[in-house]
């Protein structure tokens, strides 16, 4: 269990490292993690500390890493896992890893800048592939000669505007004395969604004398190349004249259409054809091989990766933390300071030897206790399964040093308190299964490190939420509910006293005779006197009884009041305990004891008067120790009666029905059915809850006013303030008596509101278990009950799965999750506000030390 009840003793402590052994022993306490280093030089900036080098070198290994590992990642190879215990380089190596990294950067640089000059390379020659395969199918048919003709007759005015995707009529090419040399053509390609803007600025900026045609094409992705296929558009410009020449390729240039040129000679086409075929050969031989070698590098890349960037951060932390101490006049010898837990100062003892002996030192470090005031951090001792109780209250706030922790109290409480609210046995089956299965296979995923961070919060609650389970479990047999339905296992302690004949016709039986029986029976002729109760729990046959609520809403009420104020009147036991270790008697004498007052006289009277109620108010009418006490129909109320002794109402004694009970204090039968109750539980209970109620309101001015009256005293005698831990006594400075008696009013206020609210506020225990009921209750009437009745034979069975299927779903979502997240909130609420109010500070320093494998799970995202 560790030191789990109160924090570990804490000691600052000086050590002095020689200069050379300072990397070594701060890596073994790195291993050990039980270190937590002081910033000797907060004031000095970055740059102005004595290792700021090799940070800044760590950070480009860094960065260089990150280059890597985005190169691995991007190409889907596989990053392979690392073990966190790995030991931290020497210095020496940090050289050789530098040097490593930086020669696999600069060979990706260059394999990448290679590849992407290759694939441009390569798409030119597709694309210039493309350009001769189409104009081959434009120039080498009557489309030159039309185009010739159709411009001649442009220029000379002849011809109309040139439609795209529309051939001109032309005329007879030989009636003019031109010859073919006068006509000049441009070819390339540009992005398809240009294509038409193109051609139309084309036709404005030339008035019509450039002849446009357009050819669609796919151009494929070079290999390597992460990107689709692109489509593209082929153009030829056909023109005559050199003015026109300039200004077509300026256009081209400014709609970047890449301009590729084409002989006019079928024959020299031909050939071109051919030697950019094979280049493209060549090109993709040349792709391949560069490709396989990025591969391979990037393979090797990945089996280290993970390993480098452990490494590296373990080197960067080791010289963040050298560059927080501080530097003797020699140069020789670095001075730290750290907080260790007392009882570890042998293991930190035996880590500073094992750092200098590695690093081949002569001289040993040093290490001293510090005499100080200062508050120490708070450390907890834990293991797997404390760590999620704890977790729960540091989640409000970190305990004082050497506080009580309320985190061994809370592994019980906690889940109790959920299952109250949770209280059905066949959630709590699923929510025990599941947790179970945590903790079967806790060491494959540990092992996963899944950074999913809703699964780790599961995952890191699993003994929490196992416990949860369980508690629900025995919650819900105690509440005989199993989704929503009962289980007679000992069978029912209440029989049907009536036939059939007597109950044909009446209320007890339903308008239908196909309806089920409501039963509503008068406890004095269905109860079996002979045998008792139920032996565990509810019995069954509430779940048929017409008036459950009436029974389950009482019970429940007052289970939620009693656990409630047991577990406030707990709370204010464990203050006592911080009182006893700090050696406070003041706080003692007149806070802890006035407190006690004040809860029992009022509200643990009110838990001891609902347990007599439960034990001595039977079924029928009994004698006990004398006394008489009447059906559980004349209980005394319990609300009238906290309201009447807060009024000082005088009270008799026997039944108020319009006449007193008889003389021998037995009414007869019929009279026991009447609206009767007691008014008074016990002979001079008047006289005992006035002064009950005297001591509870003494107590408020006690609370409110000694604490800071002999405070003052003491303060003016020159004697030391005792309890005032924290609000301006022993320890604050100068004392200011408005100062404290503040701080008590408002605590004392706090309390004694608090104890009224705060037993109000457990009664969400009764409302969250009925609403959990009643939900589970809708979901079983809604769907299985239906596909039970609906439909029978195989029909019957094929709907029934469906309807099963739907309920599951509906309880898995709804009831489990959804209600058990309400509930785990509403514990959490009760915990940190009702509980631990009544003693736990939780104004701590949380102990953070130098540790290795938290800095290596925060960077893999499996902590915060």
């Amino acid at each position: 269990m560790g030191s789990i009840f109160r924090s570990e003793y804490m000691s600052l402590c000086q050590v002095f490292l020689q200069t050379d052994s300072a990397y070594a022993c701060v890596a073994e306490l790195g291993e050990l993690g039980l270190a937590q280093f002081r910033d000797l030089n907060a004031e000095a900036s970055t740059y102005q500390r004595k290792f700021v080098n090799e940070v800044r070198r760590c950070d480009e290994m860094e960065r260089k890493l990150r280059y890597i590992e985005e190169e691995v990642t991007k190409n889907e190879i596989q990053v392979d896992d690392a073990s966190f215990h790995i030991k931290a380089p020497q210095p020496k190596e940090m050289g050789e890893l530098e040097a490593n990294l930086e020669k696999i950067e600069d060979e990706l640089l260059q394999i990448n800048s290679n590849t992407k000059t290759l694939q441009r390379n390569y798409t030119q020659l597709m694309e210039m592939k493309a350009v001769l395969d189409k104009v081959k199918l434009l120039l080498d048919s009557d489309a030159r000669a039309q185009a010739a003709m159709s411009i001649s007759e442009a220029s000379r005015g002849e011809a109309g505007p040139i439609q795209v995707g529309v051939a001109p009529k032309f005329v007879d090419f030989e009636k003019e004395n031109r010859g073919d040399t006068e006509l000049k053509f441009i070819t390339g390609v540009i992005d398809l969604a240009k294509t038409s803007a193109f051609e139309r600025f084309m036709w404005r900026m030339c008035r019509g004398k450039v002849y446009v045609r357009t050819m669609n094409v796919e151009i494929p992705p070079p290999l390597g190349s992460l990107d689709p296929a692109t489509f593209k558009s082929v153009f030829i410009l056909f023109f005559s004249g050199e003015a026109l020449s300039g200004k077509v390729k300026k256009i081209c240039a400014g709609f970047h259409a890449e301009i590729y040129n084409c002989p006019d000679n079928v024959v020299e086409r031909a050939q071109l054809g051919t030697k950019v075929q094979m280049q493209v050969e060549d090109m993709k031989s040349v792709l391949g091989k560069t490709i396989d070698h990025r591969q391979r590098v990037l393979h090797a890349a990945g089996k280290n990766v993970k390993l480098w960037s452990y490494k590296v951060l373990k080197i960067k932390s080791i010289f963040h933390t050298l560059n927080m101490f501080s530097i003797d006049v020699t140069q020789k010898c670095l001075i730290a300071e750290c907080w260790v837990p007392t009882v570890d100062l042998p293991q930190i003892n035996d880590a500073l030897r094992a750092g200098t002996a590695m690093s081949g030192a002569t001289v040993m470090p040093v290490l001293n206790e510090m005499e100080t005031h200062e508050t120490p951090p708070t450390y907890f001792k834990l293991n797997k399964f404390t760590i999620g109780f704890q977790n729960i209250v540091d989640a409000y706030g970190i305990a004082n040093y050497r506080e009580v922790n309320p985190a061994p109290w809370t592994i019980i409480t906690f889940p109790f308190i959920f299952a109250c609210m949770f209280g059905d046995a066949g959630h709590g089956i699923v929510m025990l299964i599941a947790a179970g299965l945590f903790l079967v296979f806790e060491k494959r995923i540990i092992e996963a490190k899944v950074k999913d961070e809703i699964f780790n919060t599961f995952f890191g609650g699993r003994y929490v939420i196992f416990l949860m389970g369980l508690f629900s479990i025995y919650t819900g047999v105690l509440y005989n509910d199993f989704y929503s339905k009962s289980i007679n296992i000992f069978g029912s302690q209440w029989l049907n006293p009536y036939t059939m004949a007597e109950l044909n016709g009446t209320e007890v039986l339903g308008a239908n005779s196909d309806q089920d029986l409501d039963f509503t029976f008068s406890p004095n002729e269905a109860f079996k006197h002979s045998e008792g109760p139920y032996p565990f729990g509810l019995d069954p046959v509430w779940n048929l009884a017409k008036n459950r609520l009436n029974f389950l809403n009482p019970m429940k009420m007052k289970m939620s009041i009693c656990i409630g104020i047991s577990q406030m009147f707990f709370g204010v036991v464990l203050s006592l305990l911080n009182h006893t270790y700090n050696r406070s008697a003041i706080d003692i004498f007149f806070v802890f004891i006035p407190q006690m007052l004040f809860l029992c006289c009022i509200f643990v009277y009110l838990c001891i008067q609902v347990i007599i109620k439960w034990i001595f108010f039977w079924a029928e009418p009994k004698m006990i120790f004398g006394q008489y006490y009447p059906g559980s129909n004349c209980a005394p109320s319990l609300l009238i009666g906290l309201i009447n002794m807060f009024m000082m109402k005088s009270r008799e004694v026997g039944f108020v029905k319009g006449n007193h009970a008889p003389a021998d204090g037995i009414p007869k039968v019929e009279d026991q059915l009447d609206q009767c109750y007691l008014q008074l539980w016990y002979p001079g209970q008047g006289t005992a809850e006035m002064i009950l109620l005297a001591i509870a309101v003494i107590s408020i001015p006690v609370m409110l006013l000694v604490k800071p009256l002999v405070q003052l005293a003491q303060h003016k005698a020159g004697k030391p303030i005792s309890g005032g831990h924290g609000h301006g006594g022993e320890g604050d400075g100068e004392f200011n008596f408005g100062d404290v008696m503040v701080y008590q009013a408002i605590h004392t206020i706090e309390f004694a509101l608090g104890c009224i609210s705060h037993t109000a506020s457990y009664l969400r225990l009764w409302a969250l278990s009925l609403a959990h009921a009643q939900l589970s209750e809708v979901l079983w009437d809604m769907l299985l009950h239906m596909g039970l009745t609906m439909m029978t034979g195989y029909g019957g069975a094929a709907l029934m799965f469906v309807f099963f299927s739907i309920f599951a779903m509906l309880s898995v979502g709804i009831l489990i999750l959804m209600e058990g997240l309400s509930a785990f909130l509403h514990a959490l609420r009760l915990h940190w506000v009702e509980f631990q109010s009544k003693f736990y500070g939780g104004t701590g320093i949380q102990f953070e030390p130098f540790a290795f494998m938290k800095l290596l799970r925060q960077s893999e995202g499996l902590e915060d």
